[in-house]
């Protein structure tokens, strides 16, 4: 059941001003954002302090910081989750996303499983397992790339994670990825619905198993684009996936053999 409050508020800008509570708690927040602020500059009444309380209070503000981060998990913590902060700005990461990474590096650290490993590369495998969770097209190698590691390592990292931690993410679809390689090709709309077609097709028959989802995407985007009569060239197509040409060239060949397209198709 809800909690009613005491007060009543007949608009929504009393109801703001009436509120008291703060905002909810968050993972993605070292202390989860409950952790006491201490302002400096002006007090309750909105007064400048004097020079003498600002000192005080600067003082105060210091230790509460050196006390939050006094233990080796709370400095972790800062350290990850503002690595986590920096990720989300940069690969643009829904903030549910964002919020469920934080979840999964929290229950690593706490079964130890970053003891001897490097943060940046335990959060890199954590925000992919959460890719991974949601659906969100972020590729290993995208991942690794922001963050300056080695995608091997952060492969090992991610696969530790989902061992120990006991999830499964389910495999990459090539389909989430059309929309993202098409946009940065400059692919129109009818050719990506073609291209998921073929996808789709291609699963139907059991084709798709085991293929690296950027090279099948990028695939299937070049052979939407001949049979739309857009054609894009598979130089261009691999550019916008990140893959190599010899990639797209083999994936789209493997993709003629599963349809039984002719060769000239």
């Amino acid at each position: 059941m809800a909690t009613i409050p005491e007060w009543r508020a007949p608009t929504p800008e009393e109801k703001a001003l009436k509120q008291r509570t703060g905002p909810s708690p968050s993972y993605s927040l070292y202390d989860k954002g409950l952790s006491t602020v201490i302002w400096v500059g002006r007090d309750s009444a909105g007064r400048r302090l004097t020079p003498g309380a600002r000192q005080r209070m600067w003082a105060l503000q210091r230790w509460s910081i050196r006390a939050r981060l006094r233990s080796s998990e709370s400095r972790n913590l800062s350290h990850a989750m503002a690595e986590f902060r920096r990720l989300r700005d940069v690969l643009h990461i829904p903030s549910g996303v964002h919020e469920n990474a934080a979840m999964i590096y929290r229950r690593a650290l706490r079964e130890g499983l970053v003891r001897g490993r490097s943060i940046a590369g335990m959060v890199a495998a954590s925000l992919y397992a959460s890719c991974r969770e949601a659906g969100t097209p972020r590729t290993l190698e995208e991942i690794a790339q922001a963050t300056a590691r080695d995608w091997r390592g952060v492969a090992r990292d991610y696969r530790l994670l989902g061992n120990r931690l006991s999830f499964s993410a389910p495999a990459d679809s090539p389909e989430k990825f059309v929309s993202k390689i098409a946009s940065k090709a400059g692919i129109e709309q009818k050719t990506q619905v073609k291209a998921i077609e073929i996808l789709r097709e291609a699963r139907r028959r059991n084709g798709v198993a085991g293929k690296h989802p950027l090279g099948l995407a990028a695939a299937a985007l070049y052979l939407a684009s001949s049979q739309t009569g857009e054609r894009k060239l598979q130089k261009d197509v691999a550019s916008a996936a990140g893959v190599t040409e010899v990639t797209v060239r083999n994936r789209t060949t493997g993709l003629k053999e599963i349809l039984g397209w002719r060769a000239e198709a």
